[in-house]
């Protein structure tokens, strides 16, 4: 039965260990059966944190612009031990996180244009933090953007 269920749900979308054990404590499966499929699992490649928190980072920085924090919490959250997810989103040069957050900020930038330069800086930034984005990275960025757009921004917004 155990078996079954994480077949099931690996067909899926790939699991992490602790969702799947999860999964396997709700549908009331004896733990010493689960412990045992999911070693059986892990052994045969079936289940590996370790490749699941780097297809993840490298899915959901691409993909949905998300810093390395904001990365590290969804993992944590999936179950993903904390030497994993620090290995995973150390992966991530800081050079390409600051080229993600300027291509975010460049997105939304037109769609603040008929705002002040604090009210368009307090959305961006907003949106850089939901992200994940540390507030010295995203204000940086996003002073750049607008003072290459001729805003002058003050820097007492901090």
């Amino acid at each position: 039965m155990a078996r079954a269920i994480c077949l099931r749900l690996l067909t899926m979308a790939p699991k992490t260990r602790a969702r799947l054990a999860e999964a396997l404590r709700k549908r009331d499966v004896p733990d010493a059966s689960a412990e045992a499929v999911l070693d059986r699992f892990s052994e045969l490649g079936l289940i590996n944190d370790e490749a699941f928190a780097e297809a993840w980072v490298d899915s959901r920085h691409h993909g949905r612009g998300l810093a390395k924090r904001a990365l590290a919490a969804e993992l944590r959250h999936r179950g993903v031990d904390s030497e994993t997810v620090n290995e995973a989103v150390d992966r991530l040069d800081p050079d390409q996180e600051l080229e993600t957050a300027r291509r975010l900020v460049d997105r939304k930038l037109s769609a603040t244009r008929h705002l002040d330069a604090q009210t368009r800086t307090r959305r961006l930034a907003g949106m850089l933090a939901r992200k994940g984005y540390p507030p010295g990275l995203a204000f940086r960025v996003i002073k750049e953007a607008l003072e290459q757009e001729g805003v002058e921004v003050q820097d007492d917004f901090s």
